[in-house]
This record gives C-alpha cells, sequence and structure tokens, in this order.
C-alpha cells in the first residue's frame, strides 16, 4: 500500500478528466450504443419503467413507526422496504435522464433528493442500536454515524451531482453537497477518534470508506484536503484486505465478496483515474487472488458454494467481473446475463452504473472447469465434474467457528447436481436482531443443528476461533479428491477425546459421482447419544437403509447401515434472507449402540440426469 507522501503526490498531479469517473462511457457520443447494447435490455427496461412510475407517485415517508420496530421487535424489514425504495427510485430517475438524455425525470428526482436530505439519518436502524439515548449523549448523533448505507447514500447523490451537473436546481445542488459534507465528511476525515469500522477485517472497512472516498473524490476540490481523505480511505482498505489469508479466499461468501471487494475495486478504479494511474490498489498477487474467488466456487449458472451467510443463488454483477478480467486476467465465473435493476434489493449505485459502463459481453457464458479447488487458508475444498451439460459437485469446510458472519458448521458439506445442492448449506436467514445477537446460535441457520454434521452427546458445535478444524490430507486425483478433517476441537463434549471426519469423492467419467464419509469417534466412554445429521432443502424419500433426494436433473442416495441407525425425518419451517419461506428438511440417523469407539460409514451415490429437463432444449 502506498505512503502519505506518495497519495499526496498523485492526488495534487491528478484530477477529474473528461468522462470522470466512468472513463467516458457516459459521454454523448456513446449513449445510443448504450441504449442499443443486447445484454443491458432488460436492465435499461426496469429503469424505464420505475422511473415511469416515480415520475407519477410521491416520494414516500419514512415513518417513525417503521423506524422505531428495530429496537422494539428486533424487525428490520418494514423500515428497509421504504429506505431502499428511495434508493431504487434515486437510481432509476437519475439513469433515466443521463442514458435517454430526457428532463421529464428531473422534478421528481428534485424532490427525492430534497427528502432524502431531510432524512433523520441515512444509517439503518439496525446499526444504530436499540437506546436512542445512547446516540443523542454520545461522540455523534445518528445523522452523523457513518455506517455501511450512509456512505452508500453519500456516494450516490455525489454520482448523481456529477452526472446531472447544471440540469438540478442549485438549491439542490447545494443542499446535496452540504448534507454529504456535514453527515459524512466532517465526522469522518475531521475528526481523529476512528470509526470502528476503519479497523475491521471485512466489508464494512472498504463499503464505508469505499464509498465515502469516492464522493470525496467526485465532490472535493481542495486537493490538499483530499489527500488526506483518500489516505485515511486508503488505511481502512488495508484493513479490509487483511481479512483475506493468502488463498484469496471470502469466510464471508459469495455474496460479501461481491459487496466488499466489489467496493474495494469501485474505489480503486475510482482512484486509478483520478490519479491518472499513479495509484492502482488492484495492483497487487494478493488482490488478484481474491478477484479469482468466485470462479473457484462456482457451481454453475447463478449458484456457489454458499457456508456462512452466504447464498448460494447469485447474480455476480458483470461489470466488476468484466473489469477484473480486463485489469488482472481474473478467472470468469458462468455468468447467465447482467441482472436487472432490482437484483439488489438494497439498489447499490455502483454495481448498476458500472454494469452500464464497464460490462463486457464476452464473459457470458462460458462454462464451470471440472477438476478440485482448494482454498487451504479457509479450510474449503470444491470439486466439480461435467456429466454432458450436467455439474456434479461436492465442497466441505474446515476453518473455525469464529469468522466473519460465522455458522457452526466445520465439517459441514454440500452435494450439488444440475443446478440445485441437494445436500445443502441453508445460507443467511432472515436478518433481525435476535439473528446477530446472544440467541444467534439458538437458529437454525447458524447453529450446527442446521447443517451436515454430527450432535455428539447432545450437544452441537460452539462459536469462537477456539472451536476449529484441523485438515489433516487434501489430496486432489484425476477424477476426485479425499479431504480428512480433525473435527475435535469443534465440539465441548468432556469424553470426547478424538473425532476425525473423512471425505473420498469420485467421478466415473460419466454419469455418477460417490462420496464415501467417515466419521470416526474415540470417547473416554460411551456417549449418551449420537445423531449424524443430513441437511436438504428436498425432501427425501426414505427406505430400508436409505434416503433419496431427487432433483430436477439427478439424484442423491444415501445408503447407512439400518441395524446401526434409527432414521427421523424433521421439517423445520423458516425463512431464507429474503424472508421467504422455507421448510428446512433434516434427516437425523440416531446410533443404536454408540460406544467408545465407534465409526460411522455412510455412501452416497450421486446421479446426473442427462436429458434435457421438462422445457429445457439440448
Amino acid at each position: 500500500m502506498y505512503t502519505f507522501r506518495q497519495i499526496r503526490s498523485a492526488v495534487l498531479a491528478g484530477g477529474r478528466g473528461p468522462g470522470f469517473p466512468y472513463e467516458g462511457a457516459f459521454a454523448p457520443d456513446r449513449l445510443e450504443a448504450l441504449r442499443r447494447a443486447p445484454h443491458l435490455q432488460e436492465l435499461l427496461g426496469e429503469v424505464r419503467a420505475d422511473a415511469r412510475r416515480a415520475i407519477e407517485a410521491p416520494v414516500h415517508a419514512l415513518p417513525f413507526r417503521a423506524f422505531k420496530l428495530f429496537s422494539e421487535t428486533g424487525s428490520r424489514r418494514e423500515y428497509e422496504l421504504l429506505y431502499f425504495e428511495r434508493r431504487a427510485r434515486l437510481l432509476a430517475l437519475t439513469l433515466a435522464a443521463v442514458i435517454d438524455e430526457d428532463d421529464a425525470p428531473l422534478p421528481a428526482l428534485e424532490d427525492l433528493l430534497w427528502a432524502v436530505c431531510d432524512e433523520v439519518t441515512w444509517c439503518l436502524p439496525a446499526h444504530l442500536g436499540r437506546d436512542p439515548a445512547d446516540f443523542y449523549a454520545g461522540r455523534l448523533p445518528p445523522e452523523q454515524v457513518v455506517d455501511l448505507f450512509a456512505a452508500e447514500t453519500a456516494h450516490a447523490l455525489a454520482e448523481v451531482l456529477t452526472l446531472l451537473g447544471g440540469r438540478l436546481h442549485p438549491w439542490v445542488t447545494g443542499r446535496v453537497r452540504a448534507e454529504v459534507e456535514r453527515r459524512i465528511f466532517r465526522p469522518l476525515f475531521h475528526d481523529p477518534v476512528h470509526f470502528s469500522w476503519e479497523a475491521a477485517p471485512m466489508n464494512w472497512a472498504s463499503v464505508c470508506a469505499g464509498a465515502a472516498g469516492m464522493a470525496a473524490l467526485l465532490l472535493v476540490d481542495d486537493q490538499e484536503r483530499l489527500a488526506g481523505m483518500v489516505e485515511r480511505c486508503c488505511r481502512a482498505m488495508e484493513c479490509f484486505m487483511e481479512g483475506f489469508g493468502p488463498d484469496g479466499g471470502c469466510a464471508e461468501g459469495i455474496g460479501y465478496w461481491q459487496y466488499g471487494f466489489g467496493y474495494y475495486v469501485y474505489f480503486a478504479e475510482m482512484l486509478r483515474e483520478y490519479t491518472r494511474g499513479a495509484l492502482d490498489l488492484l495492483d497487487s498477487e494478493l488482490v488478484r487472488r481474491v478477484a479469482a474467488f468466485p470462479a473457484g466456487i462456482s457451481l454453475g449458472g447463478d449458484a456457489f458454494v454458499n457456508y456462512s451467510d452466504g447464498s448460494e443463488r447469485m447474480r455476480l454483477r458483470p461489470g466488476l467481473i468484466s473489469r477484473l478480467a480486463a485489469r488482472l486476467g481474473a478467472p470468469v465465473p458462468e455468468l447467465s446475463g447482467a441482472p436487472g435493476l432490482h437484483a439488489d434489493n438494497a439498489y447499490r449505485w455502483p454495481h448498476v452504473t458500472r454494469d452500464l459502463a464497464w460490462s463486457d459481453p464476452a464473459v457470458f457464458g462460458r462454462a464451470v472447469p471440472s477438476g478440485t479447488v482448494v482454498f487451504e487458508h479457509l479450510g474449503w475444498v470444491l470439486d466439480r465434474r461435467r456429466a454432458g451439460d450436467v455439474t456434479l459437485a461436492f465442497s466441505a469446510r474446515g476453518g473455525n467457528n469464529g469468522e466473519p458472519h460465522n455458522q457452526n458448521d466445520l465439517g459441514h458439506f454440500v452435494i450439488h447436481v444440475g443446478g440445485e445442492s441437494l445436500l445443502a448449506d441453508l445460507g443467511a436467514g432472515l436478518y433481525t436482531r435476535q439473528y446477530f445477537g446472544p440467541t444467534r446460535y439458538e437458529h437454525i441457520h447458524n447453529s450446527s443443528e442446521g447443517h451436515s454434521v454430527p450432535l455428539i452427546d447432545g450437544r452441537p458445535q460452539q462459536a469462537g476461533a477456539q472451536f476449529r478444524a484441523e485438515v489433516l490430507r487434501c489430496e486432489p486425483g484425476e477424477r476426485g479428491v479425499v479431504f480428512e478433517l480433525d473435527l475435535t476441537r469443534a465440539y465441548d463434549v468432556p469424553a470426547l477425546r478424538r473425532f476425525t471426519r473423512a471425505f473420498e469423492w469420485s467421478f466415473d467419467g460419466a454419469g455418477e459421482a460417490r462420496l464415501e464419509l467417515a466419521d470416526a469417534f474415540d470417547f473416554e466412554r460411551a456417549p449418551g447419544a449420537l445423531d449424524e445429521v443430513f441437511i436438504s432443502l428436498h425432501r427425501p424419500e426414505l427406505g430400508e437403509g436409505e434416503a433419496t433426494w431427487r432433483g430436477r436433473r439427478g439424484s442423491v442416495t444415501l445408503h447407512f447401515d439400518r441395524e446401526a441407525f434409527d432414521a427421523a425425518l424433521e421439517q423445520i419451517d423458516s425463512q431464507d434472507h429474503h424472508n421467504n419461506p422455507i421448510v428446512v428438511q433434516r434427516l437425523r440417523l440416531r446410533a443404536r449402540r454408540p460406544a467408545a469407539e465407534l465409526t460411522c460409514r455412510f455412501t452416497f451415490v450421486c446421479r446426473a440426469d442427462t436429458a434435457p429437463a421438462a422445457g429445457e432444449t439440448p
């Protein structure tokens, strides 16, 4: 990373060139090509439709009755739906005015900007805490607390002013500038006391610093002042990158990779453009490895390995992926096309605008390669194989139970067939106050009881970095991988002397793969109970000594010793991250005769259906 002398010298010698910060992508002579780009038609259609609705309907209020629900009940959804609807309007109205060179959206946009400037705080209630007295008596009032969304709002407003220039009323532009200065620049850059996120080795550091830093690059004309602001953002970016090990893996999963690393890239590229290449935060081997992470965990299409609070389904931003491929030669995961305006329910400004400015149609439609990918620092392994057009994949994880957005899931595994994880990770649940509070690990998504790992002597895994896995073997082969973990320290079971879990995954080269799973236990004395647990969102068919999960393009059949285990299927109602109802299918195999020394063996036979599914073409 750069010293302050280097940063100051580069900023003083730099400036905003023509078309900054989009490298001229929205210049008048390039707009017609952008309007006609085939890969952008879904996005542009939604932008125009939302802009028409926003023109016709007034800006809605952000009522106190919604704001206070987080402190009263723990619910975030009611206020956030209203808050993010305003950010959707901001994108739609601005882009419609710019791309279609149309003044019709401007009156509604000016009303919206005025309303955003009226907001009590740009933070979410979930990031302010429960007791307002703590904030009004504290160092900063709520309107000057810089969280993810306050910083993102400042950046979005700065880009609106940059794109629309003199087309907005001077009262509006003046007020927007004043509010960004008061709410973001003053508390962040003029106070020697740092926000805690500035030292966080995770997405908060890059998103807050990146968004605030981009706003400064767009709005601050005093280059001496700007140099100090950029330097403070770069220090936070250093902390963000410290959250990655040498393998470049993101413990928070693909969604937080796109969020945190995305803002790192957006800021880095704006800074590089401003300084005419003198400051390039992407120029490091670690950054190249982080950029390769999505391709490493891709399961094809929009599916990814999704440990922690990760999402299995993610429409990656093609602008971001295109830029990483062009700048760094990063491998490209399989992308089906550019997502629409509503793919991101927080309507983050740079995701959409950089899709418009940076997307290269050549990144779409690249198939996921076969073979094994290992993230040694994370303790993750993934093996993908192709049977016709069907992907068969296996993944398992080690690591520790003190990672960002942690779930207690050491030794957990996923089996993926033809676009569906039939042995699954539930991913993130619905975010509430309780989800991030003392009862976090009572939630099915976060508890080890919501993962395919044993319950030992009635006890699940525990949270904390001291509860960890050790990788004993990781041996990729021509047609599969052997992966073995010591999971003794994942549990707080006094009588447990040793617990190892071994996976042997192999592909027959045609349409079938097998996973041999062996759990070996050594206790001081026989445990009172031992349950092997397997998690899916597909209801299994139970038979004598077997269970079968069926998907659209294949199946997984578990074979177990019916003399050694009693099988029970439990169905648990829950909600996914977006509040959609789901039913967790938990297969529990209880050992009939748990002994002091015991090895439990299971075979999973995975079969691909290589015939096209109904409605699909070969």
